[in-house]
């Protein structure tokens, strides 16, 4: 029952983008560029940490 509930799931949220997509394709784009500048984001600040500790977390 699970996996039918799952794969239900991953089938809306296929049609869900897929209908963003082909009514609104700037909007879209907006989507993409807002989740790319949040893993950018997260990505930096992992850096910033690692950098931290083996400065030997120094203030």
């Amino acid at each position: 029952m699970a996996v039918n509930s799952k794969k239900i799931a991953v089938y809306v949220l296929v049609v869900f983008v897929l209908y963003v997509i082909i009514t609104d394709p700037a909007k879209a784009a907006d989507y993409v560029q807002i989740g790319f500048e949040g893993i950018s984001n997260a990505a930096q600040s992992v850096g910033d940490f690692m950098t931290w500790i083996a400065d030997g977390a120094k203030d």
